[in-house]
């Protein structure tokens, strides 16, 4: 008789746990460890698979590296005035005299790699642009380019400007850069600025 009672109990012990497994698929629960693994996948980054009940550590962030070579003994390594300046100081490699309303192309004798993704820009640097009318143009570095960076100095001033071998002359920002697929079309879609373009959406 005892034996019965027990096995009995065992049956309907059985069916209690089956049948709280299938209302909770009922009423779409999730298992409390699913729910501490996703918790952990959205703090981590990790991915977790339910089959094997694991987690796969997602790559970590790595910080992009920007290469520079230098081509003579002349060239100067970049370096940032700060620790937050967006741009890194090109410096010249020889000593360069640049008429009024003149240019010149000054070569700082490095090669540079940036990071994938990335164009590096040639931009002004605020103090030559303010003191002495120096100003940057076609700054533009591809992400495939390995020649000598050269400078584009324009002299908008009213005396010649001397370079000096080893003086800052530019900085360099790595900036991203996107590569859509072109596509030609018969028209495009309506705005409502249209085509109306220089000073049209004010004097400033």
């Amino acid at each position: 008789m005892a034996c019965l009672f027990y096995k009995t109990r065992h049956i309907f012990s059985c069916v209690s746990v089956h049948c709280r497994l299938y209302v909770r698929l009922l009423q779409r629960r999730p298992c409390p460890h699913f729910q501490k693994c996703a918790i952990a996948t959205r703090k981590t980054g990790d991915i977790f698979n339910p089959a094997t009940g694991s987690t796969s550590g997602a790559p970590e962030h790595v910080k992009p590296v920007l290469k520079v070579a230098r081509l003579s003994e002349n060239a100067t390594i970049p370096t940032k005035a700060s620790a937050k300046a967006a741009g890194y100081d090109l410096y010249s490699a020889y000593d360069y005299s640049i008429a009024p309303m003149e240019k010149a192309v000054i070569n700082t004798d490095i090669q540079i790699a940036v990071p994938p993704g990335c164009y590096g820009r040639v931009a002004p640097r605020s103090g030559l642009a303010v003191k002495h009318f120096i100003d940057v143009g076609g700054g533009v570095v591809d992400e495939d380019y390995r020649g000598n960076v050269g400078v584009v100095l324009f002299n908008f001033s009213k005396e010649t400007f001397q370079v000096r071998k080893g003086e800052r002359i530019a900085q360099l920002i790595c900036e991203r850069i996107c590569h859509p697929d072109l596509e030609q079309c018969e028209a495009l879609d309506e705005t409502e600025r249209g085509a109306d373009g220089f000073g049209s959406t004010g004097r400033s």
